[in-house]
């Protein structure tokens, strides 16, 4: 007996595709090929029939409407999948960040978990924060003192680094991110806070 092939064939429909016509103004073919809506809406889809999809094909330009010089920043950060990337020895070019330490590590199977428990110097600048800062402080990795600027700096590198978006398979970094940022609000209103008090007092 012979095998079906599980592989669709080359130009096959997609299994996928809703049950309408092609969008193709005038066309009532049904509608089984996807193509993107636009650059910037790329998970956003048109459905045609193959005639028209083929069409639209040859006709859409992904760089349409972008300048020289946008097209090759484009090019560029390509390169690094529209990842941001920096020299060796410059762990994501942090200000904020003044030397590498075991968090930085992509450690899924917490295989460092013993190592982390000891305390850093970072944490040691931690206790003598005001009590209310040191779990927002711990939760960016700061040390104590520190300024607005560079709790601005760091909330950055770490929401891109935990943005839901970019770890689509990591259930668990949408719930970093969200820790990432109650800590950032956190620390820009006690510094909010006091640049009001400083004004008050000094008027």
């Amino acid at each position: 007996m012979q095998r079906k092939p599980s592989r669709h064939k080359a130009f096959a429909p997609d299994p996928d595709a809703p049950a309408q016509c092609c969008d193709h103004p005038d066309c009532d073919q049904p509608a089984g090929y996807r193509a993107p809506r636009g650059r910037d809406n790329l998970r956003s889809y048109y459905w045609f029939c193959l005639e028209h999809v083929r069409q639209y094909n040859a006709s859409w330009d992904y760089y349409r409407g972008m300048t020289p010089g946008q097209i090759e920043q484009h090019l560029r950060e390509d390169t690094s999948w529209q990842r941001p990337s920096w020299k060796m020895g410059t762990p994501g070019h942090d200000s904020a960040r003044a030397s590498f330490t075991l968090d930085d590590l992509h450690d899924p199977l917490d295989i460092l978990k013993g190592h982390r428990t000891r305390p850093s110097r970072e944490a040691e600048t931690r206790r003598h924060a005001p009590a209310a800062l040191r779990e927002p402080l711990a939760q960016l990795d700061l040390e104590w003192p520190t300024t607005i600027e560079v709790i601005k700096t760091r909330y950055r590198v770490l929401a891109r680094r935990y943005h839901p978006d970019a770890n689509q398979d990591d259930p668990r970094a949408e719930e970093r991110f969200k820790v990432i940022g109650t800590a950032y609000a956190t620390l820009r209103n006690h510094f909010a806070n006091s640049t009001e008090q400083e004004t008050a007092e000094a008027g």
